[in-house]
């Protein structure tokens, strides 16, 4: 009986043990269970993270290089004469030659402030044996050439009413002493290939077009079947050769034009007319000479056919560089110093600065012939110690120099 009264209490004791074990188990799987089905609820309701809203960002544009500029100068006179005042004073009869530099001694550091350096010469310079002469028709000695070359000049128009002074066999010599001495002639050729030959000169990595063209030559007649040997004026011709070199390569285009009426301070409405068709066919500087006197210039604002802003000069006259002219102004000049920059990245050529430097052919006579010098007029009498000038002269020159500089302005 006792072993029956202990077994009973035993398997109570075991079943509740039992059920409480379920319970317990119960319970844990219960709460793993709830654990699970809120977490995928936190994972359902949760907010999207940084990183799964928005895309990568864009990679950076790189920022574009600043433009590269090229800058060069584009120095312009008027005429080259050679009267025959001019030729005694400058003979060394001791060396049997002709020194023409102190004719340029006084503007040379103007002139060398350019890459390209231009001036209208206006007489041959055939040599000796085709006889030295002046006015009606010149022939300057080799050695004006030589002295042009020093002087630093390396742009010769020879396009003028005097290029077949001395016929064509002196136009041939002439190119031929200037070719010896790399001055580049434009607007006469020795052949019909010279003449179709584009001029192209790069100072800085910027390429000019170079024309010249007269309106005649002083009755002259061009030989039959030769007209390569000068370039007359025909304003489809030149609108069509300045296209030409624009589509060769040139930056920008200078055309010289011999034009216009002797000794008339103003231009023509015929030079106006051209010059500014010829600006808005895609010319960029129009170097003019024939009057012998200073005329305005003008600038003239617009837009090449890319829609680039552009600015073009016309130069009416720049008057007389050396002469033995003198009076109502025929004895003043002018140097063009005109500054120009190419956007190298985008290939956009303008022109900046420009200035006018008046000039005076001082004539003098320390001896039985005369002797020339070029002065920069401003800065002349603003030195006011040239020992070859006296109060005469620094007087008129004042007086000339607010007159031309009234002339050289009166068409801006």
């Amino acid at each position: 009986m006792r072993r029956k009264t202990v077994l009973i209490p035993a398997v109570i004791l075991l079943s509740i043990l039992s059920v409480i074990v379920l319970v317990l188990l119960a319970q844990t799987l219960w709460d793993k269970s709830g654990a699970n089905r809120a977490g995928q609820q936190d994972l359902i309701s949760a907010p999207p993270t940084v990183a799964a809203a928005t895309s990568p960002p864009p990679t950076p544009e790189p920022t574009p290089a600043p433009p590269a500029y090229t800058e060069a100068v584009w120095v312009g006179v008027g005429d080259i004469m050679s009267h025959s005042p001019q030729l005694p004073g400058a003979y060394d009869a001791a060396l049997g030659v002709y020194d023409f530099n102190p004719f340029f001694a006084e503007v040379k550091d103007i002139l060398g402030q350019g890459d390209w350096i231009m001036a209208n010469l206006e007489t041959p310079i055939a040599g000796a044996d085709f006889g030295y002469s002046g006015y009606p028709a010149f022939n300057a000695p080799y050695e004006l050439a030589e002295a042009l070359k020093n002087a630093g000049f390396n742009l010769l128009s020879t396009a003028n009413n005097h290029s077949l002074d001395k016929g064509e066999r002196g136009l041939l010599r002439t190119l031929e002493h200037l070719k010896e001495l790399d001055l580049q002639a434009i607007g006469t050729a020795d052949s019909q290939e010279e003449a179709d030959s584009l001029i192209i000169s790069e100072k800085n990595g910027i390429q000019m077009g170079l024309l010249a063209y007269t309106y005649g030559t002083n009755g002259i007649p061009i030989p039959q079947g030769k007209p390569y040997l000068v370039n007359l004026i025909d304003e489809d011709r030149i609108k069509a050769d300045i296209a030409r070199l624009k589509a060769n390569g040139a930056d920008l285009v200078t055309v010289a034009l011999h034009f216009g009426n002797e000794y008339q301070t103003a231009p023509t409405e015929n030079q106006k007319s051209l010059a500014r068709s010829l600006v808005a066919a895609g010319a960029d500087i129009i170097a003019g000479s024939h009057p012998h006197v200073i005329q305005p210039y003008e600038v003239i604002e617009g837009f090449d056919d890319q829609g680039n802003e552009k600015r073009s000069l016309i130069i009416y006259s720049m008057g007389n560089f050396i002469s033995n002219q003198r009076g109502d102004s025929k004895d003043y000049g002018v140097i063009f110093k005109v500054g120009v920059r190419k956007n190298v990245t985008e290939r956009v050529t303008t022109l900046t600065d420009i200035e006018a430097i008046p000039t005076w052919v001082h004539r003098y006579k320390p001896d039985r012939s005369f002797r020339y010098r070029i002065l920069p007029v401003e800065e002349t009498l603003a030195m006011n110690n040239d020992e070859l000038l006296n109060a005469g002269d620094y007087d008129q020159m004042k007086k000339d120099f607010d007159m031309l500089v009234q002339r050289l302005e009166s068409m801006r």
